[in-house]
């Protein structure tokens, strides 16, 4: 494709034109007629530039690439992570839930995706996480929390690669008003964090990297799940925990 036009062949009326102004300047007796013929020639030449000039369009905008835009960090982040993360979030809850013997999940979050680690929900009886067994300590990691049915909740820190558990400790700072309503909402909750996590990912493809049992700004009880898609952008569910349906969508586009 040409992005230019093409010039006109001029070829013949020009010289004719060419011929005529000749004769005229060669029968011309004085240097005022001859100065005249050059000055006419130089108009005709203007008057022609000027039509040519109309007749080339103008230059259109250049249009940015679609989808080739660079990843955000965020982005960046959430791909680099979930590339090195080889546990699913329900194998991790599986592991969560058997390593206290009767509880359920109450939290799980795919430890570095958007925020920053918080070691203080997740030290053990010595106050400080056990290495990762798989020998980095840069590592994915699971960071659950599990619940007993007088409302306990256990610490339990997973590894995102070999699916081992790297500690596992009561939390420290919970109430008896604490467990109380942790043992309140385990009683209520009809719809299981699976279920929640396949509601959300019905509506929207991708991986899992966060679930919690939580209760929103009109009471309602939800889960609040997170799902990164294709594009590594996440988007933020919430579920209501007793009859399954999605009451607020975000997606999150940083």
């Amino acid at each position: 494709m040409r992005f230019e036009p093409r010039l006109k062949n001029t070829g013949t009326p020009r010289a004719r034109r060419i011929r005529l102004v000749g004769a005229l300047c060669a029968v011309a007796a004085s240097a005022a007629l001859v100065t005249g013929c050059g000055g006419d020639s130089d108009k005709s030449s203007a008057d022609a530039t000027s039509e040519a000039a109309k007749t080339v369009p103008k230059e259109a905008p250049s249009k940015s690439p679609t989808g080739s835009a660079s990843l955000t960090q965020d982005q960046q982040e959430r791909k680099a992570l979930l590339a090195a993360t080889k546990v699913t979030y329900d194998k991790a809850a599986a592991t969560a839930v058997d390593k206290v013997s009767g509880s359920k999940l109450t939290d799980l979050d795919l430890e570095g995706l958007d925020d920053d680690n918080d070691s203080d929900d997740d030290d053990d009886a010595s106050g400080s996480p056990s290495p990762s067994p798989s020998g980095s300590a840069a590592a994915p990691q699971w960071a659950a929390e599990v619940a007993e049915k007088d409302g306990t909740v256990h610490n339990v820190r997973i590894d995102a690669v070999s699916g081992k558990v790297i500690s596992s400790a009561p939390e420290n700072d919970q109430d008896a008003d604490d467990k109380k309503e942790t043992a309140d909402w385990l009683s209520r909750v009809k719809q299981s964090p699976e279920q929640a996590a396949k509601v959300a990912t019905d509506k929207k493809k991708g991986t899992v990297t966060s679930i919690g049992l939580d209760d929103n700004d009109s009471n309602t009880l939800i889960w609040s799940v997170d799902v990164v898609t294709d594009d590594w952008n996440k988007t933020d569910f919430e579920i209501d925990a007793v009859k399954g349906d999605i009451t607020r969508e975000d997606v999150d586009r940083d």
